[in-house]
């Protein structure tokens, strides 16, 4: 039997035309791909968190599929970030399990880009909403592509649930101008520079 059970999936799309400044020549694009997943381990501690951890890779491989169809192909894709929500019920390692779940999920389906993959999660009620912080997917470093996305279900998690998420997006900041590593500058050799 699946330790997985969904009960609900959600897409956010953020779409940026302009800040103050000049219009970009291409409008930034933010997505969250979410899934609202029963605690299998709700109300207790549980020692062996590895099974569940392997069985959220398939769902962490549907989301940043979504997530790329999303966006137009994987060659659209700059940034990347995960959490995850865990409801009362639950501990916060409940959703680290997200770690290796979804970051090397999206690793699989964007080319196994070498940046870390960040992340964020909380234990909280229900409609919680979660700050979700994103990078270039090359290197870490690249100060321009440092933003977030707010992401959120109104009625999850529920005290015996978690909210799953991948996000990615299609560049970075709209006028980025505070300096630092370009993107055109990235070695791409260890993730950071």
């Amino acid at each position: 039997m699946s330790l997985v059970k969904i009960r609900k999936r959600a897409l956010t799309i953020e779409t940026t035309y302009h800040e103050f400044g000049p219009v970009p020549e291409h409008p930034l694009r933010m997505a969250a791909a979410s899934a609202v997943v029963a605690n299998p381990f709700a109300g207790r501690y549980e020692p062996d968190l590895m099974p569940f951890m392997a069985e959220l890779r398939g769902l962490g491989h549907e989301l940043a599929s979504e997530l790329v169809d999303t966006l137009g192909g994987r060659e659209s894709v700059e940034v990347y970030s995960k959490a995850a929500i865990v409801g009362l019920n639950g501990e916060m390692e409940h959703g680290a399990v997200w770690h290796e779940a979804g970051g090397w999920a999206m690793r699989a389906v964007l080319g196994q880009p070498k940046a870390m993959v960040p992340a964020n999660k909380a234990v909280a009620v229900a409609g919680y909403r979660i700050m979700v912080p994103v990078h270039y997917i090359h290197a870490s470093y690249v100060r321009s592509h440092f933003n977030s996305i707010e992401v959120g279900i109104q009625d999850a998690p529920r005290p015996d649930e978690i909210l799953f998420t991948l996000v990615m997006g299609s560049g970075g900041r709209v006028n980025s101008r505070l300096g630092g590593l370009l993107k055109q500058d990235v070695k791409g050799e260890d993730g950071l520079r």
